[in-house]
């Protein structure tokens, strides 16, 4: 279940720059044409364009690092707030800014796309692609973008429901607007798209539903379809697209094509100039556990990998696969970057990333051959380290939990030692700053392939949720920035973020800083070289966006969007926001609304303890990936155990079955549930209800500061 009613917080601003009347949606105006072009990504050290930030990762390398640096370690505890825009969502946001010959592009939930004016804040235009609400069901993890390429006067929007939309970037309107997945079939794109010699490349998420992932390369000017390279292999019997598939046919098991799939690339695409390779990271497999969906073994290519193909063609040319026989939702979709490292004695053009299974890989960029790979977190047991003459991983026999039957501790979690929070990299330093996470989760297999919902993940919430309330103490779930040197493959440092919270994403300088966000209400700026905080600020929401930096009439701004939502916080306002700082700035935020948890007010409890009880699988399997475990929020969606629909089973009826809410996010579950599921799951969450308020704290004697901000109520 995605959505139920609430309470309304107060209304919504749809967009207003600091100081901008509330609720006023701004008026288009004319802006410059983004005149970017592969000359200008190249140049991108040359003063001529040290000031922009114009493409996902900054430039082709995609290390995140400025060579500005009137912002230094001297100076940057005088940054202040120089404009703000708020946006029309409580949704996460994930959007890497673009800015280009000063014109501000940056995303939203939705897919919705603004551009400002990067100096004043002053909005130019909005452009709303309209994505149906319903569609969120075949988002796994909310309806989040994580920005836009830019080409030849050209922006170019991935939207949640699987367009690619190329818009005039000087008026904001649609010149083309195509699908790039087959009708009805549950993609989502979160990921932004890249333009590599006139080429736009996307991926697209939908893993969880056991599609074929696969990356696209569209004509920039026309849309049309140049290439299509598909991760796994399909039925053999309609034939192979390529030799790579028919290679990849050979690590599956089964009847794999009806019972598995996955690996879509859902967020890195680096094309390397050097070598003129494109680097895309593949996603997990599904169902999760590998002896589910290709039994009796097989390592599952393409599955978790790094795959170079040739941007003209679509031509394989080689891969790494980090994970095989993945099982764990170990995507190797996040960044991938490019560097010049000195390993050995001699110079090595390499690839870096730090995957969610928690090990820091450097490839050599011609020929994928692994140079290195050590854990960068600590705890990690999924594997007993990585063999260097044949680069596979040495796979702890304990950890495949399908095929041992038994519930098992597995670090990292299905989160990752780090997932999509950009990474940076800094030559001037030599060090990697990458948003970590320590962390283990209770992996156990539950056969469920017949989810006519669609996600088909084969695991168990249940068992998982029983063998962690029975461990103590509790596995270890923290975040912290962390500096790490990819040629020793040692730590450095490493910044703590308070409450077992989360780093954001991350920007590197030859300022000799390192600016990151974080899930507790923060933004800071770092030194590079020893971790050492030298200014914060308090956004009072999650800042977990790709922070950048850019220079207008020779002053340097510092950029990053926030909106974010820890677990337990969903019913707190969560104002999302792009904020821009700089030298002396003296913009303010709106205080902050004084925000109290709404009480739990359950009904009486009903139905026998076998309907309880078949309630809780049902929340299981359907409700607890959105709504958490117990009902309990997990920060995007709605405590259920609060919801005022418990009261009434026709009002809940209405919401599950009736799909009331689909415009929300909040679908019909009529393909899966029968009225009686639905009425069952509303008994185990009055259960649930019920138990929570006979244990709860007193209230506070003064309201909780909400963590968010703006000027709503």
């Amino acid at each position: 279940m995605r959505s139920v009613s609430l309470p309304v917080l107060g209304a919504m601003l749809l967009l207003s720059a600091c100081g901008a009347p509330a609720n006023k949606a701004p008026q288009p105006v004319a802006a410059p044409a983004a005149q970017v072009n592969a000359a200008r990504l190249l140049a991108a050290d040359e003063a001529a364009n040290a000031g922009q930030w114009m493409s996902h990762g900054r430039d082709y390398s995609e290390q995140r690092f400025s060579p500005l640096t009137k912002l230094g370690t001297d100076n940057v505890g005088q940054l202040g707030l120089a404009w703000f825009a708020d946006f029309d969502t409580r949704r996460g946001q994930e959007s890497t800014p673009l800015v280009i010959d000063g014109v501000l592009y940056v995303t939203t939930a939705w897919s919705k796309l603004f551009a400002f004016d990067a100096k004043s804040g002053k909005a130019l235009w909005a452009f709303d692609p309209k994505v149906p609400g319903e569609w969120a069901v075949n988002a796994c993890c909310d309806v989040v973008n994580r920005g836009v390429a830019a080409w030849n006067g050209k922006v170019y929007l991935a939207t949640i429901d699987g367009r690619l939309i190329a818009i005039d970037a000087a008026s904001g309107k649609p010149v083309w607007d195509i699908s790039t997945i087959d009708a009805g079939k549950p993609y989502a794109i979160t990921g932004a798209p890249r333009v590599v010699k006139g080429k736009v490349l996307i991926g697209q998420g939908g893993s969880e539903f056991a599609q074929r992932g696969y990356l696209s390369s569209y004509d920039a000017e026309t849309g049309k379809l140049d290439w299509r390279w598909f991760v796994v292999p399909g039925n053999p019997a309609d034939g192979f697209e390529n030799k790579q598939m028919e290679m990849a046919a050979k690590t599956w098991r089964g009847e794999w094509w009806k019972t598995g799939g996955g690996g879509a690339p859902w967020d890195s695409i680096v094309y390397d100039p050097k070598t003129d390779l494109i680097y895309v990271g593949t996603g997990n497999g599904a169902p999760w556990p590998a002896e589910y969906r290709s039994p009796g073994g097989g390592d599952n290519l393409f599955l978790s990998s790094i795959v170079a193909l040739k941007p003209d063609t679509g031509e394989y040319v080689w891969h790494y696969q980090a994970s095989p026989h993945e099982s764990w939702d170990y995507d190797n979709t996040n960044q991938i970057m490019t560097a010049d490292l000195p390993i050995n004695g001699q110079t090595r053009h390499v690839v870096m990333q730090a995957p969610k299974n928690g090990f820091f890989y450097v490839l050599d960029a011609a020929d994928g051959k692994l140079l290195s790979a050590e854990p960068y977190v600590p705890g990690v047991n999924w594997a007993n380290g990585v063999d260097k003459k044949t680069g596979r991983p040495n796979i702890n026999p304990a950890a495949d939990y399908a095929k041992t039957g038994k519930t098992t501790f597995v670090s990292p979690f299905y989160g990752g030692a780090h997932t999509w929070q950009p990474i940076s990299f800094s030559p001037k330093t030599g060090l990697v700053y990458i948003p970590a996470i320590q962390s283990s989760y209770a992996y156990g297999a539950a056969r469920q392939d017949d989810n006519p919902m669609g996600q088909k993940l084969s695991i168990s919430f249940a068992k998982s949720a029983e063998l962690m309330a029975k461990t103590n103490p509790k596995p270890v779930s923290k975040g912290y920035l962390l500096a790490w040197d990819p040629v020793t493959q040692k730590e450095v440092w490493r910044a703590e973020v308070a409450n077992s919270g989360r780093s954001g994403g991350t920007l590197a300088t030859a300022g000799g800083l390192v600016f990151a966000g974080n899930s507790e209400n923060g933004f800071a700026a770092y030194r590079a070289d020893t971790g050492e905080k030298l200014w914060s600020t308090d956004v009072q929401t999650g800042a977990m966006a790709g922070p950048i930096t850019y220079e207008i009439d020779g002053e340097q701004y510092v950029a990053v969007e926030s909106g974010f939502r820890q677990t337990g916080n969903y019913y707190a306002p969560n104002y999302s926001r792009i904020l821009v700082y700089k030298i002396g700035g003296t913009a303010k935020l709106p205080e902050a609304v004084p925000y109290v948890a709404p009480e739990i007010n359950p009904p009486a409890a009903f139905g026998t303890a076998q309907v309880i009880a078949h309630g809780e699988e049902v929340y299981g399997r359907y409700c607890s990936t959105c709504h958490g475990s117990d009902g309990l929020s997990r920060g995007m969606f709605p405590d259920l155990r609060m919801s005022g629909a418990l009261q009434a089973a026709e009002a809940f009826k209405a919401i599950v079955i009736g799909g009331a809410l689909s415009k929300n996010g909040m679908v019909s579950f009529a393909k899966a549930l029968q009225p009686d599921d639905a009425e069952a799951v509303r008994a185990y969450l009055v259960n649930r209800a019920i138990d929570a308020k006979a244990h709860a704290k007193p209230a506070a004697a003064e309201p909780v500061k909400a963590v968010a901000t703006g000027p709503h109520t």
